[in-house]
């Protein structure tokens, strides 16, 4: 709708330019738009809450919308309305494929501190399978600042640290542009994602150079939709309120 708007604007712009009408003399219904209304949806009720056109991926009971990444049944604990991992399970992924979203996702390092830096309270969430927004507890932890909390793994660093305490509930919101490739597998445009961590702020429309990599550089492959993928990296991490709204 908006880039409808914006055609029909520039249209209407060039025709008045040419005809060198005044601004003071132009009529302003001309630029309004009155057939084209956004659906209507009812926003959470609380901070966090999804909104009525969500899609909810967990909500505390069941890992339906949910399997192993390597195939059959996802195996971690659900328990008082969270999933936590199971050292060994795997990694889990949502059975819907996604574009653009809007992602909220809560997790929860585990209180009792165990480890340092990239040990301690690591897990990731894996945007189309691909491109990591770390989960780590960085609350006074030192590690390489492009995988700590909220960074785009091996990539971006967080603007600033939002980390609460090990064993406090934290909330990332996630608005990510897929990547666009052509027919013959060139990147049209990268992916790019904003991430606000307990509210804050940690990454601004940052490029996303390609997929996260442990090693070495990343390079772009072509793909279409893909699930969102959460990490088991031995840590008993806990996530909860999982919702996401295709954009």
């Amino acid at each position: 709708m908006k880039k409808i708007f914006l055609v029909a604007l520039s249209i209407w712009s060039a025709s008045v330019s040419g005809q060198g009408i005044p601004r003071d003399k132009m009529d302003p219904a001309t630029t309004e738009v009155w057939d084209l209304k956004p659906k209507k949806i009812t926003p959470g009720a609380q901070p966090g809450e999804a909104p009525s056109d969500a899609i909810i991926l967990f909500d505390g009971k069941d890992l339906s919308a949910w399997s192993s990444a390597k195939g059959g049944d996802a195996r971690w604990e659900v328990k008082d309305g969270a999933m936590t991992i199971v050292k060994g399970t795997g990694d889990i992924k949502t059975k819907q494929a996604f574009g653009d979203f809007q992602l909220h996702i809560e997790w929860r390092a585990p209180e009792k501190v165990e480890g340092e830096g990239q040990g301690r309270g690591n897990s990731g969430i894996f945007l189309q399978e691909r491109y990591e927004l770390q989960v780590l507890d960085s609350y006074e932890s030192a590690t390489y600042s492009n995988g700590q909390a909220g960074s785009i793994y091996k990539q971006s660093i967080p603007l600033v640290n939002a980390c609460r305490k090990p064993g406090e509930w934290q909330a990332y919101d996630v608005i990510f542009t897929a990547p666009r490739f052509s027919e013959n597998g060139r990147v049209i445009t990268p992916a790019y994602v904003t991430v606000l961590h307990n509210g804050v702020v940690i990454q601004n429309n940052t490029q996303i150079i390609g997929p996260s990599e442990f090693k070495g550089m990343p390079v772009y492959q072509p793909h279409g939709k893909a699930s969102i993928k959460l990490q088991d990296h031995g840590n008993p991490v806990s996530y909860r309120n999982v919702w996401l709204r295709e954009l």
